[in-house]
């Protein structure tokens, strides 16, 4: 008799902690669904795209290294994005293969550099010559053979996967500021709420998952106040393309429209990259065609990524021309400056140094306040020549 009791209690208790499970659990998919059904991108359906800023993706694996789609899945994910260019960065010294692959695919122009592994961590190499031989492992001997064959170099995910160990500025063009295989990969307990939403609205699960980039942008900060480096929001896709492609832009600013002609548009895109004529933005978040960020000094326009010796007081404009709520930020030499929640404002700049802009979504969003929603790249004012 006693025995029959304890098992009644043991069955009843059981059923009590299995109805509690099930009612966190409604209560949990509520609350996802809930959030998830609410969640939007926000977007003006007034914006007319302008054929002189094309948006794509930067820094993706195929199977011709460590990736779970080919090429030609991948361009047409790209393409179903609505995206004007895709940067493939497989592992190799180069990659040849994947090097080889360039043209356009599925209305779409695919680029394709190398992630190569050296010594201080992972280099990305673009607009490359192919060498006749393999690149250097050695960090500042691969930067320098990289440009010796005409290309130029991006530090990958710097504080991520393989670190980035810092040593003395060899030339570098870039760094890279967000990483999504690393927000992916990181506090993968902290993000176990939202990843069931991948398979809804992956675009809400994303935004949730993303983390401050503070270390990366302070760190860019530190560079460009001595030599012209340029940011990059980077997708470093193995898998997910089609949550990534509408996850992180590139938006490049051209002066023509794109070529047809695959070498021409490739060398318009470069270009570009390389002068700095690009800015960053979170997507899915909300869309940024439009934005501008530009000096100006004596009658004369100092394009964003320009570098110019600072004699006098340059002014900077900067246009984020969105209906919905935003915040301007100036940032010099790492510091904020000035903020505005117009959609355009202009500074007198009086002092040499870095400038670029922060813009920050004030609308209701899943993208943290503190997690910049566009990054523009600088304009740098020089006492020298630097």
């Amino acid at each position: 008799m006693y025995e029959d009791t304890k098992k009644n209690e043991l069955k009843l208790k059981k059923k009590k902690i299995l109805l509690f499970l099930l009612a966190l659990f409604l209560l949990y998919t509520l609350w996802l669904s809930f959030n998830v059904l609410r969640f939007k991108t926000y977007k003006d359906p007034a914006v007319k795209a302008s054929p002189l800023e094309v948006e794509g993706a930067y820094h993706m694996h195929t199977t011709f290294s460590d990736g779970t789609k080919s090429l030609d899945e991948i361009a047409k994910l790209a393409s179903l994005a609505s995206l004007d260019f895709i940067i493939l960065t497989d592992h190799g010294s180069p990659n040849r293969e994947s090097y080889s692959s360039q043209d356009w695919k599925e209305g779409v122009l695919v680029l394709a550099g190398s992630e190569l592994s050296v010594s201080r961590g992972h280099l990305v190499g673009l607009d490359f010559k192919l060498p006749s031989h393999n690149f250097s492992q050695n960090a500042e001997q691969a930067v320098h053979e990289i440009a010796k064959s005409g290309g130029f170099s991006i530090i990958a995910h710097p504080y991520s996967k393989t670190i980035w160990s810092w040593g003395e500025f060899v030339g570098y063009s870039g760094i890279e500021i967000i990483n999504a295989d690393t927000m992916l990969r990181k506090d993968i307990f902290l993000s176990l709420p939202f990843l069931p939403a991948l398979l809804i609205k992956s675009e809400y699960a994303l935004l949730k998952i993303l983390d401050s980039p503070y270390r990366n942008l302070r760190k860019w900060d530190e560079m460009s106040k001595l030599y012209p480096v340029y940011g990059y929001f980077s997708l470093d896709a193995h898998r997910l393309y089609r949550s990534l492609f509408g996850y992180l832009h590139l938006h490049v600013l051209l002066e023509i429209p794109l070529s047809e002609d695959f070498k021409t548009a490739s060398k318009q895109i470069y270009e570009a990259l390389r002068k700095g004529r690009f800015y960053n933005s979170i997507h899915a978040a909300a869309h940024a065609h439009g934005f501008r960020f530009w000096g100006e000094k004596d009658k004369k326009m100092i394009p964003m990524g320009s570098t110019i010796l600072f004699d006098s007081p340059v002014t900077l404009h900067i246009k984020a021309p969105f209906p919905f709520a935003r915040e301007i930020h100036l940032i010099h030499n790492g510091n904020s400056i000035f903020s505005s929640a117009e959609k355009s404002a202009s500074y007198e700049a009086t002092q040499p140094g870095t400038y670029r802009v922060e813009v920050y979504l004030m609308a209701s969003s899943p993208l943290g306040k503190k997690i910049p929603w566009i990054v523009s790249n600088p304009i740098f004012l020089r006492e020298d020549k630097k």
